[in-house]
């Protein structure tokens, strides 16, 4: 199936300059972004706990909060609708020595009177461990990235590696500046879309950058313009189908997948859209603007072919017993 017939060339590296600019002021506004409201730790890096309440009715909110005043233990939580009017959730900061309480219980005692309800989860993250978790998750996320530099620096050359992650360095801000914006809960599987943003961005950056080597090698022309231009074009219908559709599947876990799941999907449908966007208007204008010189890898492959021919030649005349 193609949605663009491969009949024109379209001059994607004609309006990178207006993309990148685009992409800088996108940027910029999701640092601000970081800076001025920052990130909204949850439970799992910041510490904490969480109760989830389930009612047979509506949820009495304005009574719950009435009734949770009376305990010291509750000062400061929120009480906000989980995904339905019946069900919520009460948050509150605990220290290590809270934990030693079965809060459960204390919320099903402090809570008595205000209807029929039943205790369905209590998560409990000392501050340590938060830390603790906070700290792995950015370890992993410089890891993947430095394992992913070496990786495209291996396959392709260091001038691809690093647009690539040019790429996802603007693919990850600007999600965590739509994670402060939206004052999106950054919890565990906020880290995992994130992660998951990173393979998604760099399989599609990928499959350009192969195009384009093939375009290299197999176009006569030296503008990598051109080159860039016409592969790109080439790999467009594989490039929207595959994020249509990926976009669907996610934007249904946004819509009915239930507030569990809610931080995850909105992170991946952010990701999606600037990750397909960045591995055309970012990483390939990158590629050019680095310098990769067309008659120069040409000149490369040449000489790699040469030495192949030597090394076969030398070993053809080593068994044939002639050297």
């Amino acid at each position: 199936m193609e949605l663009f017939k491969y009949t024109r060339t379209y001059n994607f590296m004609g309006r990178s300059k207006l993309a990148i600019l685009i992409s800088i002021a996108v940027i910029l506004a999701s640092y601000a972004m970081l800076a001025i409201k920052g990130l909204n730790y949850g439970i799992d890096f910041a510490g904490g706990t969480v109760v989830q309440v389930k009612y047979d009715t509506t949820a009495p909110i304005d009574a719950m909060r009435e009734k949770l005043k009376s305990n010291p233990l509750f000062d400061g939580a929120s009480i906000t609708e989980f995904g339905a009017p019946e069900e919520v959730i009460i948050s509150m900061k605990t220290s290590t020595s809270d934990v030693v309480v079965d809060i459960g219980d204390v919320t099903k005692e402090a809570l008595s009177g205000t209807g029929n309800f039943e205790i369905r989860r209590v998560d409990i993250v000392g501050p340590k461990i938060g830390s603790e978790l906070r700290e792995k998750g950015i370890i992993s996320m410089a890891l993947a990235i430095l394992g992913i530099l070496i990786y495209v620096a291996f396959r392709f050359e260091w001038r691809f590696a690093v647009a690539s992650i040019v790429a996802l360095v603007h693919d990850v801000s600007i999600a965590l500046g739509a994670i402060a914006l939206f004052e999106v809960s950054v919890n565990l599987d906020v880290l995992a879309a994130l992660l998951t943003i990173l393979g998604y961005s760099l399989n599609d950056t990928i499959i350009v950058f192969d195009r384009i080597r093939e375009g290299v090698i197999e176009n006569k022309s030296t503008e990598l313009d051109e080159t860039i231009n016409e592969s790109i074009t080439k790999t467009l219908s594989r490039t929207t189908l595959t994020s249509l559709t990926t976009l669907f599947v996610v934007f249904t876990l946004f819509m009915f997948g239930g507030e569990i799941i809610h931080a995850f999907a909105f992170t991946l449908l952010v990701g999606i859209v600037v990750g397909t966007y960045s591995s055309i208007f970012v990483a390939s204008p990158i590629l050019m603007w680095f310098g990769f010189d067309v008659r120069l890898y040409h000149q490369k492959l040449a000489e790699k072919a040469k030495r192949e021919a030597e090394k076969e030649r030398m070993r053809s005349q080593f068994e044939a017993g002639v050297m």
